[in-house]
């Protein structure tokens, strides 16, 4: 009896866990995540007033893929630090269904394909004080479907740091200066001395034909 008591103790424990670590902590994926379950818009509060519902709902419809819109705040202070695509995998992992993911802070509208044949433009820029709906619009105009491509998972992680310059950087002396000085002194009279001399010997070809022409 107690070795089953314990069975159904870790049980509990490890579905608990699982599913903690399932759930995200994002308070933006979560809430878009939520209201993706009625409708494929989500708007965060402090957009709110620039957000023209409707249309946007509208040019939602109208894709010809299904898109997932969260127009939420970005930037260098989310987790993400700048890196909206990957706000977007994310919210597409959380979502667990195929479709474009998009991203909208106002300014720009990023997006990803997640488990679809697609190409997705990463971002574009918005012209002015569009409204959010134009934006998407003009966003969905550079959406592609392709049959060539292998539907994937959208990125989740962190993009690796590029790889620093290896080559060693050369220390600046007051001997490698003048060293580097005299050399280009060098090279100006050698090729000034080459290139006088071509004119010299330009001279005298040309010489004896004028005096046979006079």
């Amino acid at each position: 009896m107690r070795r089953l008591v314990l069975l159904l103790m870790a049980t509990v424990v490890l579905l608990t866990g699982t599913a903690w670590a399932a759930t995200p902590t994002d308070p933006r994926i979560t809430a878009a995540v939520a209201a993706w379950a009625q409708q494929n818009l989500y708007v965060d509060p402090d957009f709110a007033s620039i957000a023209d519902r409707d249309e946007t709902l509208q040019v939602i419809s109208n894709a010809k893929v299904p898109v997932f819109v969260a127009v939420v705040p970005s930037g260098e202070w989310f987790p993400e630090k700048g890196d909206t695509t990957l706000l977007a995998g994310r919210l597409a992992a959380a979502n667990g269904k195929p479709g474009v993911y998009v991203v909208m802070d106002g300014d720009r509208s990023y997006g990803v394909a997640h488990q679809l044949g697609a190409y997705a433009p990463t971002w574009t820029y918005a012209d002015g004080d569009e409204a959010l709906s134009k934006q998407l619009s003009e966003y969905l105009d550079g959406l592609r479907e392709s049959t060539y491509s292998t539907p994937k998972p959208a990125r989740t992680e962190p993009l690796p740091p590029e790889p620093e310059d290896s080559a060693p950087v050369e220390k600046f002396t007051v001997g490698k200066a003048i060293a580097n000085g005299l050399g280009g002194t060098v090279l100006g009279v050698m090729g000034g001395g080459l290139l006088g001399g071509i004119v010299l010997i330009v001279a005298a070809i040309a010489r004896p034909r004028r005096k046979g022409r006079a």
